[in-house]
C-alpha cells in the first residue's frame, strides 16, 4: 500500500501494518466529514444574556462583558468551561492537563478565533492556579457571579462540568452573538470500556497515548507527580 518499511521489521508486521493504515484512512475520511457536517450547522439559539464576567487586568479585578471577550476582527469565541468551583478542594486534574497544553497553542489559535476559559471560583482563586501551572496565554474568566456555567452546561445541579462550546458573532440577534456548537458527547452513555471523551480532540496527552502499545489503560493524570523527570538522565 505504501513504500515503507522499517528496519528488521517482518512480513507479518507489514501486513498488519497496512491492514491499521487502511483503517486510519477511513478514520480520517470520518473525522473530515463530522467536521463538515459541525460545519454545516443552522444558525444555533441567540445567547441568552451578555453575561459580565471577573478577570484580572495588569493584576487588577475587571468586570468584562460576555460581548467585549472577542477581540474585534473575529466572528467566533470558543469557551472552555474549567472544573473549578468554590466547592472543590482543588482544581480538576484533568482539566488541568488539558489546560496546560492549550495554554501553549493559545498565539496559534489567536490568529483565527477568540478563546476563553470559564471556572466558577473567584479570579483570584483561579489566577493562583494559573501560576501555579505556568499559564501565561489563557485568558481567563471568573462566572462566580452569573449563570453562564448552569445555561451552557458548565455546572449541573451545583456540580462543576467540562464543557466546550462555540459562539458566533451575530450583530442581527439580540445579544450580538449566536451558539454554535456544544461538546454533547458529555451527555451520551459511553460505550463500554470508554470515557466519555468528548473533550479528546483538543487534548495531546490521549492522542498521544493512543499511538502506544498499551494505551491510555486506566491511568489518569494527577496535579502532581512524586517522582519528576530528572533531566540529567535524558
Amino acid at each position: 500500500m505504501v513504500d515503507v518499511s522499517f528496519p528488521n521489521e517482518s512480513q507479518g508486521y507489514r501486513s498488519a501494518r497496512e491492514e491499521l493504515l487502511e483503517a486510519e484512512i477511513r478514520l480520517r475520511a470520518q473525522v473530515e466529514e463530522v467536521a463538515r457536517q459541525r460545519r454545516t450547522l443552522p444558525a444555533g439559539g441567540e445567547l441568552k444574556e451578555d453575561y459580565v464576567f471577573e478577570e484580572l487586568v495588569n493584576g487588577a479585578p475587571k468586570q468584562t462583558r460576555f460581548s467585549e471577550i472577542l477581540p474585534a476582527g473575529k466572528d467566533t469565541l470558543f469557551v472552555y468551561s474549567f472544573m473549578y468551583g468554590p466547592e472543590m478542594d482543588a482544581a480538576c486534574p484533568m482539566c488541568t492537563s488539558m489546560l496546560d497544553g492549550l495554554d501553549g497553542q493559545v498565539r496559534h489559535i489567536d490568529q483565527r478565533i477568540g478563546l476563553a476559559v470559564v471556572a466558577k471560583n473567584p479570579i483570584a482563586k483561579i489566577r493562583e492556579h494559573a501560576d501555579s501551572r505556568g499559564w501565561n496565554s489563557l485568558r481567563l474568566l471568573s462566572s462566580a457571579n452569573n449563570t453562564y456555567n448552569v445555561d451552557y452546561f458548565g455546572e449541573i445541579d451545583g456540580h462543576q462540568m467540562t464543557m466546550m462550546n462555540v459562539f458566533t458573532r451575530d450583530e442581527s440577534s439580540s445579544t450580538g452573538f449566536r451558539h454554535f456548537w456544544g461538546s454533547e458527547m458529555a451527555f451520551v452513555d459511553a460505550e463500554p470500556d470508554q470515557n466519555m471523551r468528548h473533550t479528546d480532540m483538543i487534548w495531546p496527552l490521549w492522542n498521544v497515548l493512543d499511538l502506544t502499545p498499551k494505551g491510555r489503560g486506566d491511568w489518569y493524570p494527577e496535579l502532581s507527580y512524586s517522582q519528576p523527570i530528572s533531566l540529567g538522565s535524558l
